[in-house]
Parts: C-alpha cells; sequence; structure tokens
C-alpha cells in the first residue's frame, strides 16, 4: 500500500516429531494444547474444561515400516493397525479397541482407541496410516499410563446419569443410543463415564455429556456446536463509518472444520485458533477474550476515542480476527487450501506444512502510517503488522478498515502461490508491484455488493480522505482512471506498478460480472457461472501457473490460459478485449501499449 514497507519474505523451518504413551500430570504450560473451557447450563452457571491427552506422532517417510503381520500373505487393515499399535506401545491386544477405518487415494487409515477390561477410552487414540505396500507411514497416539482406573462397573444407572446430564446442561436426552467409556482426566485418573447426547432446541445447544458412572457429575463435554459472535465490519464493508455489525458464526465449516477457534485438539475462547492470531504486543497475553460465553467477541468501537483504549484494542483485534479467517475460508473455497501452500496450524492430513496460521499484530510498535505482511516459505507463519496511522487526531488503526487487512494478507496468498510455496517469486520490481495490484484487487472484489460494479477506492479511512491513498480510484472510465501498462514507463515505485495492475483486473472484474452477472454468495459457493465467481477462479489459478517474478505479460498469458484450462477458452475473447483495453494487446512488449486483440476475437 501507499507508504507501506516493501514486503518482506524469510524462510523459517521448524519440525519436531516425538513418540511416546503420555504420563500425566499435565504441566500447566500445555494446558492450551490439552485442554478447553466450556460456560454451559442455565445461565451459563458452570464451567467445565474437557481434556484431552496431548498426542504424539511419527512419520516413517517414503520407505515406512514393516507392522508385525507384513509377512502373512494378504493385507488385514483391521489385524495390522492392532498389531502394530500393540507392539508400538507394548500393549497387549486386550488393550485395543478398533474404532474406525477407511482407504484413501495414497493411504489406508486405522483408529485404535486404548481400553480397559473391554471398556474403550474417549479420549485415548491411535492411528496408523499404510501406504498402499502395506508398510506404515505415519503413526500418532494420545494413549496413557493413568495412575489410577475407576471400576468398569457403573454404580449410577444410565437413567439417573441422564437425569444429571439433562439437569446440568439444561437440555433433554436425544434418545441417541448412550455409550459407557472410559475418559481421561488431567490428573492422570480415568473415570468410567455413562456417555449420552444432550439437545435444547431452544437454543440450538447439541453436545456429548460424559457423566461420572461412580459420582453421577457431568466430568466433560464434547461441544457439537460450534458457536460464535463477533462485533466487526462485514467483510463486504471498507470501513467502520459504513457501520460495525454482530455477526453470529461467520465461519465456512468447509474451509475450516472446527471453526476459527479450534484446531481439532486445542480450543480457545480468544481471538486465536487454526488459521490465525490477532492480538496486540504478545502472542501469549494480547489476544482479545471473548465478552461473553460462548465465543462472543462484543466490543463497540469508539472512533472519537484514542484507538489505544482497551475497548478500542479488543475492537480492533476482533475485526482483524474475523477479517483474515473470511479471507482464509473464501479463498480456500477458491483453491488455497493445504496442498497449495495456504496458511494453517492443522492441515488436517490434506497435504502441506502444518504450523503457519497467519500472526496479526494489531497496533504494531514498529511503524506508523503503514502495514505489512512476511511471507516465508510454506510452514512457518505469515506475519501480519497492522499499524497506527497518525495522520489524524485522534489517530486511526488501520485493523478497523477492511481493504488494508485485505490487501496485507493477499500478499500471503500471491507469495505462496506464485513458485510454489517458496515465497520468493514475486521479487522483482513489476513482480513486486503486481502484489501489489493482486492486494488492491481482492479488497476491490471483497467489497462490491452488486452487480454494478463501482469505482473503488482503496484507504480512504485511516488518511481521513475520500481519495484514498491512491493516485486514482479504479474505474472502467478512463477519464477516472487513465492508467495503462504504458505508464509503466515512468513508474519505479512497486505500489506505483501495482495501481495498473490493480485497475486492469478491475476493467476484467466488471466485464465478467457485466457478461454473467453477481453472485451473493460467492464467498462460500464457488460452483456457480456468475462474472465475480469466474473471475476469482481466475485469480487464484492463474497464480499457481504463471513463471517466477511474473510480468504483466506473462500474468495476462496466465489469466487467458487459466480460463482456458477451467472454462475451456469461454472467456478468452472478453479476456483479450479488457486487457487491449489498457494496453495489453497481443502486440504490447517492453511497457509499450498495445490495443490488438487475436484475429479471432
Amino acid at each position: 500500500m501507499a507508504r507501506f514497507a516493501k514486503l518482506l519474505t524469510s524462510v523459517l523451518v521448524a519440525v519436531l516429531y516425538a513418540s511416546s504413551a503420555s504420563a500425566a500430570p499435565w504441566p500447566v504450560v500445555t494446558r492450551h494444547t490439552t485442554h478447553s473451557t466450556r460456560i454451559v447450563g442455565r445461565d451459563a452457571t458452570v464451567e467445565l474444561q474437557p481434556f484431552h491427552p496431548e498426542s504424539t506422532y511419527e512419520t516413517f517417510g517414503t520407505e515406512g515400516l514393516d507392522h508385525p503381520l507384513a509377512k502373512r500373505d494378504g493385507f488385514d487393515l483391521k489385524g495390522a493397525a492392532i498389531s502394530f499399535v500393540g507392539s508400538k506401545l507394548s500393549v497387549g491386544e486386550e488393550g485395543l479397541h478398533f474404532r474406525s477405518s477407511f482407504e484413501g487415494e495414497t493411504t489406508k487409515n486405522a483408529w485404535v482407541r486404548q481400553q480397559s477390561n473391554g471398556v474403550p477410552f474417549a479420549n485415548a487414540v491411535a492411528n496408523v496410516a499404510f501406504n498402499h505396500d502395506g508398510k506404515v507411514v505415519a503413526f500418532g497416539s494420545s494413549f496413557v499410563k493413568p495412575s489410577k482406573i475407576a471400576s468398569h462397573e457403573p454404580t449410577v444407572s444410565l437413567e439417573d446419569a441422564i437425569a444429571t446430564a439433562e439437569k446440568t446442561l439444561d437440555g433433554k436426552f436425544n434418545d441417541f443410543p448412550a455409550t459407557l467409556e472410559f475418559l481421561v482426566l488431567d490428573d492422570n485418573t480415568v473415570a468410567l463415564t455413562h456417555v449420552v447426547q444432550i439437545r435444547n432446541k431452544a437454543t440450538g445447544a447439541w453436545v456429548e455429556a460424559f457423566v461420572d458412572a461412580h459420582a453421577n457429575k457431568v466430568l466433560s463435554i464434547t461441544d457439537f456446536v460450534s458457536k460464535a459472535t463477533y462485533r466487526v465490519l462485514p467483510i463486504q464493508k471498507e470501513t467502520l463509518l459504513e457501520g460495525f455489525e454482530l455477526l453470529v458464526d461467520p465461519q465456512d465449516t468447509v474451509a475450516s472444520p472446527d471453526g476459527w477457534h479450534s484446531d481439532g485438539t486445542t480450543t480457545t475462547n480468544t481471538t486465536a485458533g487454526n488459521n490465525a492470531i490477532a492480538f496486540k504486543s504478545s502472542q501469549s497475553t494480547g489476544t482479545t477474550a471473548a465478552s461473553s460465553s460462548p465465543l462472543t467477541f462484543d466490543y463497540t468501537q469508539d472512533a472519537a476515542q484514542d484507538p489505544t483504549v482497551a475497548a478500542n484494542i479488543h475492537a480492533a483485534v476482533t475485526n482483524a480476527f474475523y477479517v483474515v479467517n473470511t479471507i482464509h475460508d473464501f479463498s480456500y473455497r477458491y483453491g488455497f487450501t493445504e496442498s497449495a501452500f495456504n496458511f494453517q496450524n492443522n492441515n488436517f492430513g490434506k497435504g502441506g506444512q502444518d504450523s503457519d496460521r497467519v500472526t496479526i499484530s494489531v497496533q504494531d510498535s514498529a511503524g506508523t502510517d503503514n502495514a505489512d505482511f512476511t511471507t516465508p516459505a510454506d510452514g512457518s507463519s505469515g506475519a501480519m503488522r497492522m499499524y497506527l496511522w497518525d495522520i489524524t487526531n485522534p489517530e486511526r488503526d488501520g485493523a478497523v478498515e477492511n481493504d488494508v487487512i485485505v490487501h496485507e494478507n493477499t500478499h500471503g496468498i500471491t507469495n505462496r502461490l506464485t513458485g510454489g510455496g517458496t515465497g520468493r517469486c514475486l521479487q522483482t520490481t513489476e513482480a513486486g508491484g503486481m502484489g501489489e495490484g493482486w492486494s488492491d484487487n481482492l479488497a476491490d472484489w471483497t467489497e462490491q455488493k452488486s452487480a454494478s460494479t463501482q469505482d473503488f477506492v482503496l484507504g480512504p479511512y485511516v488518511v481521513n480522505d475520500a481519495a484514498g491513498i491512491r493516485s486514482h480510484p479504479y474505474s472502467t472510465s478512463a477519464t477516472t482512471n487513465p492508467l495503462t501498462y504504458a505508464s509503466l514507463q515512468t513508474l519505479s515505485i512497486t505500489h506505483s506498478i501495482g495501481e495498473v495492475w490493480a485497475n486492469i483486473l478491475h476493467n476484467v472484474y466488471a466485464a465478467l460480472v457485466s457478461a454473467h452477472g453477481w453472485s451473493a454468495t460467492a464467498r462460500t459457493d464457488p460452483t456457480t457461472s456468475e462474472g465475480n465467481v469466474v473471475f476469482l477462479h481466475l485469480f487464484i489459478d492463474s497464480l499457481a501457473i504463471q513463471p517466477c517474478n511474473p510480468t504483466f505479460l506473462t500474468g495476462r498469458d496466465a489469466w487467458i490460459q487459466a480460463d482456458a484450462n477451467r472454462y475451456n477458452g469461454a472467456n478468452k475473447c472478453l479476456l483479450w478485449k479488457q486487457f487491449a483495453s489498457r494496453g495489453l494487446g497481443v502486440n504490447a512488449a517492453n511497457h509499450n501499449d498495445d490495443k490488438t486483440v487475436p484475429s479471432d476475437c
């Protein structure tokens, strides 16, 4: 962005795996990896802290390991899994319960639970993955060595346990078959529990309750409903002047299957989750906690006060967390997934490198009137820094202007997809300028609200100027925005070059929407044929197929090839006409305009 520091890239790699059965008690420093907090019951008067033993995990490369039954003819997934887990953890077959399995395209996967006296453990599980040669390629385990196990024969009836669960959780048993299971507690003892499902249709609550089968007390729950509420600027709004809204459950569970506050193991009630962590000053102490349960982040921004007052900090952190997660979700729908080098702590076994959620430092002390995004290689977190803007009094916070956040986050997308996840392939001046242009353009895409494409101005709030921080609005009018490919002859700053590329893409967007219409559900449904859907597919697809350090010319060609790949060239002439209208015709070269289109157009 204008006055923005040049995008930094770095390569940081940190990988650590271990394997062993766990012993407890678990120290306080690991609570975030083993616990969550749930406030339940009528009037939210009961606090529970569900516990899950920390897992260990090993992988075994391309060769894999033999399992104890490997020399037998044929491959029996259940038998192979039971034998390997037993030998690996020194557990006899009587201590293992085969839970489930499936065979994927590349691996055969099985889950085995710990058990005692024929009763399985709810939260002590091992998983084994075999390649198609029948060798073990991955193994994980949360098995434990408990200090004490309760009697496997319940002294509380199922009926009494259901009554306790219904009263404690303010709901009704839903008649899903109850089970009897052991539950590992965080003091390394194991309780026997009746496991029942409780629903409250009026509130939408639906949990799985673990009721002590000897003490008749609810010990833990599994919350099937991922509820979250945020007072934010909806993604289609640009600045706080358009009004904050309280959004309920904006997460897309196709892209974020465990919601925005869990990575499948650790669940939080703060602005931290699998895709992003937003904070002021410190990741460990500076996140914003829910203002109320469950997961309600209702902080009101007061623009008349300094952005550093507590309520404004919380509002800014919440908004940044919401926007980055929203970008994660809709870009995921369009192909920026785990295997395509996206940003997630847990990739759920879908490819790519884990442990790289976006870190969002709000009101970062490193600068003013700026923002930046560092994109290391896949496997290391993208780092967003949002600064205060001191042009006005009181100062203004970039984290409450959505287009600023979208711009920065898009750097992560374009740097990861271009060059195969290295973060090294937008380093020339022109390619870097294109990076700035894509970032402006995706912000433009998010804030178009109808089939009538509007001119787009970037950054008006942070500088308190309706003209924003670019030289011209992005527009289909050559009078409003006269920039063309030839403008690069006199431009040397990446952000200025980016304006040219972003305006070209604004024209492409407008033409596609004019030809195919506009979808209000484009962020969650990429399967339709409206112009804004087609545009974002081509935006994402072209990044992966363009060369390292692209130029405007090769970037143009990548868009046209992306259309050939996905739509069999249906939009070829539309694309050529729009590129040519801004100087990127067939014969364009050396920053000289050309408006020629192919002869068949």
